[in-house]
């Protein structure tokens, strides 16, 4: 008699998960033990940008909390239709350093490429999230413009995959990509900006570690993460297999309205980071992206919640307090107010 094997959250592939991501209200509010009714004033905000939430990520919401800090980054909002004077579509004004097709060339050292539009969870405070991704999908053979373009300008050392989310990408594509990075000896770092190991962390395959080990970059992977309740012992074991591999990870975070703008949730996820092997590099001021308003937080209230969060915390565990400025040389750092 054949026994019935039963398929565990551990045999599921990435890929799966994906594929089974939730994309409607409905069914959002289901899964996580809300009124349905809350569907009508959710529906008009996901028209210009789509709902994406895959299940492992939503299984860390505390069922039947509308307040939960992971569901307000993920549930759209009729707050979004509304119309904010000073929030602009592109934000950090993208557009005026893009010299080329998927490429973000503001800083002299370090050259940003745009490698897909697609993302395995759409957070609704994304500052991309009117980026004409249409306009900037590298085909195969349109790789060879990227590799030409760092040739010109000798002085970039490191080279960020974003997107969207680079990870999106299968490894096959990745490892040829990356190995084409490799061969060109200006090149020092590799920085990959992902959220999929912390919503999908299947993400990180034996397959993925193999490319990762075999190239001579020094690899950081940067996280995305805005409070402790997004790290469970998935994103954890995920974690201890890249650091394993060599890489350095980090987490930059944005600064919410509702989310983590108190200090009791700022220390808990710089300490939960840290236990789990994370250093947290970045907490960014809001990007005034047209749609999240909502999200905001002044300068001088993250200033003075990341003075009381200095004062619980060892320097290395403070996030830098940081915003992107369109014009400057740098990310702009604001010092923690100390009351």
């Amino acid at each position: 008699m054949n026994k019935i094997k039963i398929q565990t959250e551990s045999d599921i592939s990435w890929q799966q998960h994906l594929s089974k991501a939730i994309t409607t209200i409905p069914d959002l509010l289901d899964y996580v033990g809300l009124p349905r009714d809350l569907s009508i004033a959710c529906e008009e905000a996901t028209t210009p940008f789509k709902l994406m939430a895959p299940r492992p990520y939503l299984d860390r919401i505390k069922k039947g909390n509308a307040t939960d800090p992971l569901l307000l980054q993920i549930l759209p909002a009729q707050s979004e239709q509304i119309k904010v004077e000073g929030y602009h579509k592109d934000p950090l004004e993208e557009a005026n350093h893009t010299p080329q097709k998927a490429l973000v060339h503001k800083y002299k050292r370090r050259l940003l490429v745009i490698t897909t539009g697609s993302c395995a969870i759409n957070c609704r405070y994304c500052f991309r999230r009117h980026f004409p991704y249409g306009e900037n999908q590298l085909a195969q053979d349109e790789w060879l413009s990227v590799l030409d373009y760092i040739k010109q300008h000798p002085e970039i050392n490191e080279v960020i995959l974003s997107g969207g989310d680079p990870l999106i990408m299968k490894d096959k594509l990745l490892a040829k990509r990356v190995e084409a990075l490799d061969a060109l000896p200006q090149l020092k770092r590799l920085r990959i900006h992902s959220r999929l190991p912390v919503v999908i962390p299947q993400r990180v395959t034996e397959e993925m570690l193999t490319w990762i080990r075999q190239t001579r970059l020094d690899v950081i992977m940067v996280f995305h993460m805005n409070h402790a309740n997004e790290i469970d012992n998935a994103v954890s074991l995920a974690a201890q297999k890249l650091k394993q591999a060599g890489v350095h990870l980090l987490n930059q975070g944005v600064l919410l309205r509702n989310v983590n703008d108190t200090a009791s949730a700022q220390v808990n996820l710089s300490e939960t980071l840290f236990k789990h092997g994370i250093l947290p590099y970045y907490m960014f001021l809001f990007d005034p992206v047209e749609g999240a308003a909502h999200f905001d937080v002044s300068i001088e209230k993250a200033q003075k919640l990341m003075g009381e969060v200095a004062a619980e915390l060892p320097g290395y565990l403070v996030p830098r307090l940081a915003k992107e400025i369109p014009g400057k040389k740098a990310k702009t750092l604001f010092v923690p107010i100390l009351t």
